[in-house]
């Protein structure tokens, strides 16, 4: 799947005022959808009977969790062998995802060796400490060039210190508008991670200070506005969930808000008529909302760099 609409700058003011519209009825949207999901929290937690239910009749995940593998070209110096990342989102661990899932997810971003691991963030689906279900598997996840993270609509909105405190004793790196260069000999290499579209603010900016490649690290296609025209070599994002349910012919009914939701669901993108800036969004590993995924399977990615 391909794009090649342009991501006009985000400096112009009529630009700014539309986004800060959408924005705010993302966030009317979200704060309904999260009502909606603690009473029906309430329905699927005891005993986690309804994953236990929808997985046994393969309406949760594959077996194992796909993996989708892609390779970007960027100007790198010469002889420097290809970064391997690993880019993972949307866990959603609580009372609509089984375990099973998430640790089909993290023994597959541990088999494939990356030298750095992405996570786009959503942690947990409606209580923050569902995170202690998932910080012990991310944490067995080797990178020896760094794992980071970004923290996602679901969880700013229920407790971010627990979930960031349980991150960092993964050994995750939670960033919110911040840069990190990869250490030698990937050190041209930078990781630009943005705050939330939705409940938070994203600094397009931070790119006019980086050189190099560089990979953004996102939570939602939202985060291209913050982006405009900026450069960039990768930007990997989920929130979308491909859908979580698609109908045959790849109908999708329902996706999560986001005005570029639905015009980049799933798949990789290539923003601009040369390819030089590509889009990966995810179907995630989890669920949102309701225990199932149909025609949906969860999946992580490998992408090579270089």
């Amino acid at each position: 799947m391909k794009a090649s609409r342009r991501i006009q700058s985000s400096r112009r003011a009529p630009r700014e005022m539309e986004s800060e519209r959408r924005s705010l009825a993302d966030r009317r949207d979200d704060a309904k959808r999260r009502k909606i999901e603690m009473l029906l929290d309430r329905c699927f937690r005891p005993g986690r009977w309804a994953t236990r239910v929808f997985d046994a009749i393969g309406l949760q995940s594959g077996r194992p969790v796909h993996v989708d593998e892609h390779s970007v070209e960027a100007a790198r110096p010469e002889g420097t062998r290809p970064l391997r990342v690993a880019f993972a989102t949307d866990f959603h661990a609580g009372a609509t995802t089984a375990e099973r899932v998430l640790e089909s997810a993290c023994a597959q971003l541990e088999a494939l060796k990356p030298d750095v691991v992405l996570l786009g963030g959503d942690f947990v689906s409606v209580r923050a400490d569902d995170i202690h279900a998932l910080a012990p598997l991310l944490m067995h996840v080797h990178a020896p060039f760094g794992k980071f993270g970004v923290f996602g609509n679901h969880d700013l909105r229920a407790n971010r210190p627990v979930i960031a405190e349980a991150m960092a004793k993964a050994g995750v790196r939670m960033l919110v508008n911040e840069v990190v260069q990869l250490a030698a000999p990937h050190d041209d290499v930078s990781i630009i991670g943005f705050d939330d579209p939705i409940r938070g603010a994203p600094r397009g900016d931070l790119l006019d200070e980086v050189d190099g490649v560089r990979i953004v690290l996102m939570h939602a296609p939202d985060g291209l506005l913050a982006a405009g025209d900026r450069h960039f070599d990768l930007a990997v994002a989920g929130h979308t969930h491909g859908g979580q349910i698609v109908m045959p012919g790849g109908v999708m009914p329902y996706l999560p808000h986001g005005s570029l939701s639905r015009e980049y669901a799933v798949g990789r993108y290539d923003l601009d008529p040369d390819g030089a800036r590509t889009l990966i969004v995810s179907r995630g590993v989890g669920c949102s909302t309701i225990p199932i995924r149909f025609g949906c399977a969860a999946e992580v990615h490998l992408v090579t760099v270089g």
